[in-house]
């Protein structure tokens, strides 16, 4: 009998990631510590949570015998990119269903040429269908329309009860290493993970990097479909995505690349630096005792 490929042997990732402590004035006058979980160096093209979500639903679809991939995603969506790049990597097609049918006719961006670059096949559909892709019916339909029948349909952002036993790792991997640990958050499924992977008296904190005020109820859902209910503690702070998924207003430049530059770090602009803009106004505003230790995921690389 054949074994299906393992996935860990042909991507050749390095978990755990590194811890890094580093100082910086605007966390120190409030005495509190800083640390990096540099997830973003866990693998080089599958950097960080996308690892963690993608990892688990690649060794189910690759063990249940399936040849592709058919997930979703936006225009900019990192969540596309990787996985076209662990299709590439695997062997394995993809089709990227994508938001907004009047990008069809466009010249791609430099996001979806990425994907297309890696092999693959893109499907643009209306915002209106996109909406519905959680309806069981219209999801098949999605699919069907898109060419992907019989390929291992992955969510939007990779956000399901695999992906979630996945990120819990990252949590178990920052045990006894801070207080609370902050995440960016698109659809919530990191940060549902993390907080369940996490010890007793730990605090996953959520930056939400869209606006809209949904994710809490999206977590708790996520949880429940994983783990049966709530698991760890975590809260939201969900007034740092400075108007909404993609928009880098020029104070919010300013600040990735002043970061960067202190401590020799590439700040990924969409989902890291609104994390790192967050934790520098949360511990301005007293939100952190003294003596707390903060550490920041790291999800990826501009």
């Amino acid at each position: 009998m054949k074994h299906p490929p393992n996935v860990d042997v042909l991507l050749q990732p390095r978990p755990p990631s590194p811890l890094q402590e580093i100082r910086d004035d605007r966390f120190d006058r409030h005495g509190v510590r800083l640390l990096l979980k540099r997830d973003d160096l866990v693998h080089p093209e599958l950097p960080g949570n996308k690892w963690r979500k993608l990892a688990p639903n690649l060794r189910a679809a690759m063990d249940a015998g399936h040849d592709g991939l058919v997930t979703f995603g936006g225009a900019y969506s990192n969540h596309l990119r990787a996985t076209a790049a662990a299709g590439r990597l695997l062997g394995l097609r993809t089709v990227g269903i994508v938001r907004g049918d009047e990008l069809a006719g466009r010249p791609l961006n430099g996001s979806l040429a990425r994907c297309a670059a890696d092999g693959m096949r893109l499907h643009f559909v209306s915002r209106s269908e996109y909406r519905r892709k959680a309806e069981p019916q219209e999801l098949a339909r999605l699919v069907d329309s898109a060419g992907a029948g019989g390929a291992y349909v992955v969510p939007e952002g990779g956000s399901n009860t695999l992906a979630l036993r996945g990120c819990a790792e990252l949590g178990r991997e920052l045990r006894g290493a801070a207080d609370v640990v902050a995440v960016a958050c698109g659809t919530g499924g990191t940060l549902a993970g993390l907080a369940a992977g996490l010890a007793p008296g730990q605090r996953a904190l959520g930056v939400p990097v869209l606006a809209g005020g949904f994710l809490a109820a999206e977590i708790r859902s996520l949880q429940a479909a994983a783990f049966g209910g709530p698991a760890g503690a975590w809260t939201l702070a969900e007034d740092f995505h400075h108007g909404g998924y993609a928009r880098v207003p020029a104070e919010l430049e300013a600040f990735a690349a002043d970061f960067g530059s202190r401590h020799g770090l590439a700040v990924e602009r969409i989902y890291v630096a609104k994390l790192l803009w967050a934790l520098t106004q949360l511990t301005a505003a007293g939100a952190f005792p003294h003596g707390t230790v903060l550490a920041a995921v790291i999800t990826g690389r501009p």
